[in-house]
């Protein structure tokens, strides 16, 4: 599911229903630690844009299932999930930066308007709040954070050291996913099940899920841009390029430099050679995998919309 998906207004996750009224909870809460009384009336309208990118608040929604799945939130449940929120939009602003252009998702238009030394400095400024909320968590639940934070920024750093790098294998492709997307998926979910007292292997077997859970929705994800990010090949492009005749390989490169301007032509060879279907193939498996990583998890609710949850990522909803 694409930035633009999970953010697209009016539209919800159907599982989050379970768990609705933590969620609103949650969105005040970011509200709060962002309007705190040291910040400036100038920083106002972007807490509240803040609020309005924070339409289907995926990764609080992990924590808040994950622990649903293994007893009661709790209010570090709520704040872990309010700090995950911060680091997701964060990146956002400093992924507006990087890929000198406006991100899929989020603050669309706003970001736009503020431009690239603002940008920075507003990610700046919320991952400071996240610091500062950091230091009233238990000292198991900063540690993941923290590492999730970090996994987080060397996938982007590795990213970003491999643009147009075209020769990127496949694993070389999915280790950047996993870094830089799959870890916040299976940090939520470990983070989650650890504040409810979870058992070793329920945390483990919960975080598992969701890294394998991000990494098939990453895939979906980079399908609905045909090529993969723009700056480095995604699964089905890395599969076309080792697919097609070398004699063509220069030609399917100068199009995944341009993946706008010859995104019909893009498509259709990734259709022809069977990369799309490649890429759905591994996405499936991935989700199925997930699935079957939580299968000693007992049913009920919540682990009946943690599954769904799973399915929508891979199959959003239109």
């Amino acid at each position: 599911m694409s930035r633009a998906q999970e953010n697209r207004p009016g539209v919800e996750i159907p599982s989050f229903r379970l768990i609705g009224p933590a969620l609103g909870q949650v969105r005040d809460l970011i509200c709060q630690s962002l309007a705190a009384p040291d910040a400036q009336q100038e920083l106002a309208s972007f807490v509240g844009r803040l609020r309005a990118g924070s339409a289907r608040m995926l990764r609080p929604g992990l924590v808040l299932l994950a622990g649903r799945c293994c007893g009661t939130l709790s209010e570090q449940h709520l704040r872990v999930a309010a700090m995950l929120e911060m680091i997701y939009h964060a990146t956002l602003l400093h992924d507006r930066v990087l890929d000198e252009d406006c991100p899929a998702g989020g603050l669309p238009a706003a970001e736009c308007r503020w431009g690239n030394e603002t940008a920075v400095l507003l990610g700046d400024f919320v991952l400071s709040h996240v610091f500062r909320m950091a230091a009233d968590l238990e000292s198991g639940a900063a540690q993941i954070l923290a590492r999730i934070a970090v996994q987080v920024c060397e996938g982007e750093l590795r990213q970003t050291l491999q643009k147009h790098n075209w020769q990127l294998s496949e694993a070389e492709s999915l280790d950047i996913v996993g870094e830089k997307s799959a870890s916040f998926f299976g940090g939520g979910y470990r983070l989650g099940a650890l504040l409810a007292g979870a058992d070793a292997d329920r945390v483990e077997a919960l975080a598992r899920f969701g890294f394998l859970a991000g990494l098939a929705s990453r895939i979906m994800d980079e399908l609905g841009g045909a090529a993969g990010t723009g700056d480095r090949p995604g699964l089905a492009a890395v599969h076309l390029l080792r697919t097609v005749d070398p004699a063509d390989r220069a030609r399917v490169r100068a199009m995944l430099e341009a993946p706008r301007t010859a995104k019909r032509e893009l498509r259709e060879m990734l259709e022809r050679h069977g990369s799309l279907e490649y890429a759905r193939a591994r996405a499936a498996d991935y989700a199925a995998q997930a699935a079957q990583a939580v299968a000693e998890v007992p049913p009920g609710p919540a682990k009946g919309a943690l599954l769904e949850t799973a399915r929508f990522l891979v199959d959003p909803v239109p």
